[in-house]
């Protein structure tokens, strides 16, 4: 099996995952705690601790999405500031990333 079909495969299995725990984490959403002034269920806390989880997974699921169409396009691997190539053992470890190590540090240089 070559690079890209593994990483491709890699990638398609983590969508499925990320397709499951999107899947319960709407079931658990169906029920909505009961509140209002004056009262509360602290279950509520647990659904809003859910809708983020959902939210976070759904983000998840569409950068997977977007690295596997880099891959189809010929581009996965390739750094999205620079064009540089994305260094193999950063890639390794973060599948979805869409720029180098270079690039990367000086984003978090210019946000501190």
């Amino acid at each position: 099996m070559d690079k890209m079909q593994a990483v491709k495969e890699r990638l398609q299995h983590q969508l499925e995952e990320t397709q499951s725990r999107i899947a319960q984490l709407r079931q658990r959403l169906e029920t909505k705690a009961d509140y209002g002034p004056g009262r509360g269920d602290p279950a509520i806390y647990q659904w809003e601790f859910n809708l983020a989880l959902l939210e976070r997974a759904e983000e998840q699921a569409q950068q997977i999405r977007a690295a596997m169409a880099r891959l189809e396009a010929g581009t996965y691997g390739t750094c999205q500031n620079c064009g540089g190539p994305i260094e193999d053992e950063r890639l390794e470890i973060l599948p979805l990333s869409t720029s180098c190590s270079r690039c990367a540090q000086a984003g978090k240089a210019g946000r501190t």
